[in-house]
């Protein structure tokens, strides 16, 4: 049962309790990403695997496909709260192990239940059409998502609180540095085991003739269930290992959080209301927001159609489709592990993120062109420089949120934050399956659907610049602790 766990530490003794605790080392930096490399893994897993069969084998429609997926964003909101929770309680003994790994359990469960809800709504789609029992299976869905959402913001905004817990202001860009790399490491992973555990013939068909439900294909479908079910099984166990394995025994021996919380009354210091406070206080915090929110959706529009784009334009097959993440993954990869080292020092963060998001735009050009010309090794190449201007993109707008976030109310930053990319994607889910079923109507031709998300795209990164190149750090910095201390003075009067 959680606990509060609060005890004043007198200022003076701070910088010396702070100098007894050991530093985190490179192994072990690497050893926390273990769990973003999980996520990364279960990415994947929603929004590479469960997305492309739901569109492309189950022929569901793809604005519903990517609604119903879009729901784990949508409860992002609660990452606020499960941060304010794991600062004020104790759950299994600590602050944010306890969180962290009964989150992980939870959407490990949460994901083989969407699995099999996924096989009902797609069985009864395809038997009865549009029916109360058809909206059921949607509700249903919808619903295992929700919990699913509320599984990860349960256990990665502890984490991420846990990385400000156990790092010092010298080395905490390294420890965020080599966490993100792992997530896209993870990534890869997912990717490359999802094609080796899926069937590679069962569903390699050209798709020439419009989409067709595999329900009338029993025996295809039963293959490609066998194979589905094997793999949502496996992985998240594997993804609750790593969870274990990541942070047990961290938080013990690395955490600050006691020396540093010394505030009295710390459980009412990180609330909603107090964290839109903040974010509406100043006018470069809403140009930063509104940056982070048009950002993030052009970088993930095509997060949901990338492999029905892999299916439906170039014939490929599941397994063909999935290893599509491996290219722009390995990008991001090599992007973000050689961004701050080769680029930020050379340019600085702010340019660095225009010069992300400026061959973002570019690198959906070649997507497009790849389309149009048919050419598989094009579409490899265009995701290869997709994942390295993901890379540059998010090492700018990373190092550009450390630099936007007040040490006394990291919790509050990190929630805030979360919280716009989280509806950011969603909305990127959302609206990058929409625009395809609204160019799908449009349009004749597939390639020019999907050409229409990918252009939407490129035009959102253009003006995500535009934003950008209104933020002024150094004002942000001022008025935002202003508006910080303020905020907290006027709730103590």
């Amino acid at each position: 049962m959680a606990t509060s766990d609060y005890s004043p530490n007198p200022k003076s003794n701070q910088s010396v309790n702070l100098e007894s605790l050991p530093r985190i080392n490179i192994l072990t930096m690497f050893r926390l990403g273990l769990f973003q490399m999980g996520l990364g893994i279960m990415s994947v897993l929603t929004l590479g695997v469960l997305n492309r069969i739901m569109i492309k084998e189950l022929a569901i429609p793809a604005t519903l496909v990517a609604g119903t997926i879009a729901v784990h964003q949508l409860v992002a909101p609660a990452r606020l709260w499960f941060g304010q929770m794991s600062d004020a309680k104790r759950f299994l003994r600590y602050h944010r192990t306890g969180y962290v790994w009964v989150g992980a359990v939870l959407f490990a469960i949460a994901s083989f239940l969407a699995v099999q809800v996924t096989w009902q709504l797609g069985a009864s789609f395809y038997s009865v059409g549009w029916t109360t029992q058809t909206y059921g299976w949607i509700a249903l869905l919808a619903g295992i998502f929700a919990l699913y959402g509320l599984a990860l913001s349960s256990s990665s905004t502890p984490f991420a609180a846990l990385l400000v817990d156990v790092s010092d202001e010298d080395n905490r860009s390294k420890l965020v540095g080599v966490v993100w790399s792992m997530l896209m490491v993870g990534i890869v992973i997912g990717a490359i085991t999802s094609s080796k555990l899926l069937p590679a013939a069962a569903t390699c068909q050209e798709t020439t003739t419009a989409t067709v439900s595999l329900y009338s294909q029993p025996e295809q479908l039963s293959a490609l269930q066998n194979s589905i079910n094997r793999l949502f099984f496996i992985l998240p166990a594997v993804v609750f290992g790593l969870s274990i394995l990541s942070t047990a025994g961290i938080e013990k021996k690395y955490s600050r959080y006691g020396i540093r919380s010394s505030i009295v009354e710390r459980e009412d210091q990180i609330t909603l209301k107090r964290a839109i406070k903040v974010l509406t206080t100043s006018r470069q915090t809403g140009l930063f927001f509104t940056f982070l929110l048009v950002m993030t959706i052009s970088l993930f529009m095509q997060e949901a159609v990338m492999e029905p784009y892999g299916g439906e334009v170039f014939g490929m097959c599941v397994s063909e489709t999935t290893r599509l993440n491996a290219f722009w993954g390995t990008g991001t990869l090599i992007g973000i592990g050689s961004t701050g080292f080769l680029i930020v020092p050379r340019i600085g963060k702010q340019k660095t993120a225009m010069l992300g998001c400026l061959t973002v735009a570019l690198s959906m050009v070649f997507v497009i062109l790849s389309g149009f010309t048919a050419n598989q090794k094009l579409l490899q190449g265009a995701l290869v420089l997709f994942g390295l201007a993901s890379g540059v993109t998010t090492t700018g707008a990373i190092s550009l949120m450390l630099d936007l976030t007040a040490a006394e109310t990291a919790g509050t930053f990190i929630g805030a934050w979360g919280l716009a990319q989280a509806v950011a994607r969603a909305l990127a889910t959302v609206s990058g399956g929409a625009v395809l079923d609204i160019g799908k109507q449009i349009f004749a031709q597939k390639v020019l659907a999907y050409s229409l998300v990918f252009g939407l795209q490129a035009l959102g990164m253009l003006l995500a610049i535009w934003f950008l190149t209104r933020v002024n750090v150094r004002e942000f910095q001022h008025t935002a602790k202003q508006a910080i201390a303020s905020i907290f003075e006027s709730e103590l009067d």
